[in-house]
């Protein structure tokens, strides 16, 4: 029996561009369209602005934009867009959504380990990431790098969006039955609550004790478009466990992590970490939240894939102990199953890995 509410799949996110119900400025990129998600890609025009803003219920995007806009950065060959500042880029696709389908965005897994602060607003938006039902019009992006000064370019692509029809969220107990089955998380005791499961931090190490890097300030500039560029020294600074596997946050500071357990995303299934609860400690981790249908999978090649968390520590410092959780993966229903699964000859940067840099970084 097919399934009524769940989240698109490849096939029927390319269908959405065929009928109409998305738009673009020109063809897709033959691999813009990934298992439960579509990759968004700048336009030609960034507008360096004053502030962050949220539209409102109101306003248009382009309205707010000529009374915060400060100048027009042309994207067409490529511009630098620097830390501490915020850019909001129009993308090239829009949406024409029907009454009973929404969308949400998040960074991708390569933004977010470059530590570029990312969001999507729609016109009227009263929620950042988050696209009603039924939505016309444009979509605008929301930059600004934090830790690395950054070369973007029309056409590359920071975030990506999820299509969904209805409430397709897992509730715990069908969470704890899928967990039994398929081992979602490498964890013979999993800690399901929240409506999600847990994830912990892994401070222990490597065989070489190494447990994760912190970003480096005053930095060349990182092409998001080119892997393996850059030197890891030059951006990046080792962090090994000193034996008590912990970890001091050091306020505003980028770290990549790694969580302890293994995480599995099952062919019918998609996956997103998040936010974690702010009162259990003053830290944000992973900002790029999709897990495809396939990450993980042992089918797929996935087998021991570990998630690899971008933390920031907030206003004081906070100790990180190994084995604390950090955040939680909530599971979806896929509407149908994808054609193609992450890591499946599709190039995915990030399958079976353990602790990991982004794709620009060589070694």
């Amino acid at each position: 029996m097919a399934r009524e509410t769940g989240i698109l799949a490849d096939r029927a996110i390319a269908a959405l561009f065929e009928t109409g119900r998305l738009i673009s400025e020109r063809e897709l990129d033959h691999d813009q369209i990934q298992p439960a998600s579509l990759d968004l890609r700048l336009g030609a025009k960034a507008f360096r602005v004053r502030a962050s803003f949220m539209p409102g219920p109101n306003s248009l995007v382009s309205d707010k934009l000529d009374r915060l806009k400060l100048h027009v950065v042309d994207l067409s060959e490529g511009a630098v867009l620097e830390t501490g500042c915020v850019y909001i880029v129009p993308l090239m696709e829009s949406l024409d959504l029907p009454a009973n389908m929404s969308a949400s965005a998040n960074p991708k897994s390569s933004t977010g380990r470059l530590d570029i602060f990312t969001r999507v607003i729609t016109d009227h938006a009263q929620e950042f990431d988050k696209i009603p039902a039924g939505y016309r019009g444009p979509l605008y992006l929301e930059i600004s790098p934090r830790t690395f000064p950054i070369v973007a370019r029309q056409g590359s692509r920071l975030s990506q969006i999820r299509f969904r029809i209805g409430n397709a969220i897992l509730s715990e107990p069908e969470l704890l039955h899928l967990h039994e089955t398929e081992t979602l998380v490498a964890s013979s005791t999993p800690n399901v609550s929240g409506g999600g499961i847990a994830l912990s931090i892994d401070l222990k190490g490597d065989a070489n004790g190494l447990i994760g890097y912190r970003g480096k300030h005053h930095t060349a500039v990182v092409d998001v478009d080119k892997k393996a560029q850059h030197d890891v020294f030059d951006f990046w600074e080792p962090l090994y466990s000193r034996g008590r596997n912990e970890l001091i946050l050091d306020p505003d500071e980028f770290y990549i992590l790694v969580s302890r357990e293994a995480v599995h995303v099952p062919p019918l299934y998609a996956a997103e970490m998040t936010p974690f609860d702010p009162l259990v400690g003053e830290f944000r981790v992973h900002y790029a939240g999709f897990f495809d249908p396939g990450f993980g999978h042992e089918a797929a090649g996935g087998r021991g894939s570990r998630a690899v968390l971008e933390v920031r520590s907030h206003e004081v410092p906070f100790i990180l102990e190994d084995s604390q959780i950090v955040g939680r993966l909530v599971y979806e229903h896929m509407l149908q199953a994808p054609e193609g699964l992450y890591g499946s000859g599709l190039g995915s940067n990030y399958q079976a890995q353990g602790l990991k840099l982004s794709k620009h970084f060589r070694g």
